[in-house]
């Protein structure tokens, strides 16, 4: 049996074919306004967003659906994806959300993983969804699955700044080394969360998504 751990790097890793690298979740619209021109305002950006949208939504809902998967509870595994994408706040960050998600999947059915193959044609997958099921599938725990997911999150939105800001290659690790006690903090925050206290309360990256839906010169989609 291979390791959970390699499992883990495996769906977490910049070259699993789900496209996370196109999107930039409002990213690029607030360094075409000037919300973001430096490393520190970088940090403030993606430090704010990790902290109170991937753990305020994302990793509480991925823990639940990593459970609901476990024991094989159909019915919290459909609530949990339907509540995810009715938070969604604009209609890029659900289509990137539901794009991703359909990805891994069509990658996880391609590679006969069972309940993937189960899962019910035309109905729309959130990325944390199908995570949660490979996760499961390979045995990685839930607390390596958040801080994997986390992690993976990063890394792409650095990657953006690094294009957009623009940074350089030695301010990226900065950047990801920085944050990573934000990382952290979330992922155990996110934990501790009761149902009552999930969800995104963030209008700055909402009205961003949005604006970058129209934005007239883009590198990332929408």
């Amino acid at each position: 049996m291979t390791s959970p751990l390699l499992h883990l790097m495996h769906l977490v890793s910049p070259a699993l074919p789900v496209g996370a690298y196109a999107y930039s979740q409002g990213l690029e619209y607030a360094v075409e306004r000037g919300w973001v021109k430096s490393l520190a305002g970088a940090e403030d950006w993606i430090g704010e967003v990790l902290s109170h949208s991937l753990g305020g939504l994302d990793l509480p809902v991925l823990q639940r659906l990593h459970t609901a998967w476990q024991a094989g509870a159909q019915d919290d595994v459909a609530h949990w994806n339907e509540y995810l994408q009715a938070a969604r706040e604009s209609k890029e960050l659900l289509l990137e959300d539901v794009q991703m998600g359909e990805a891994l999947l069509r990658l996880l059915v391609s590679l006969e993983v069972p309940n993937a193959l189960a899962w019910p044609k035309g109905v729309a997958v959130s990325f944390a969804t199908v995570f949660a099921l490979a996760a499961q599938h390979w045995q990685v725990n839930s607390d390596d699955a958040l801080s994997g997911f986390a992690w993976s999150w990063l890394e792409n939105q650095v990657a953006a700044a690094i294009k957009l800001v623009p940074l350089g290659q030695t301010d990226g690790q900065r950047l990801l080394l920085s944050l990573m006690p934000v990382l952290e903090a979330s992922v155990a925050a996110a934990k501790s969360r009761h149902n009552d206290d999930l969800g995104v309360g963030l209008p700055g990256l909402a009205m961003a998504s949005a604006q970058h839906e129209t934005q007239y010169s883009r590198l990332f989609r929408s």
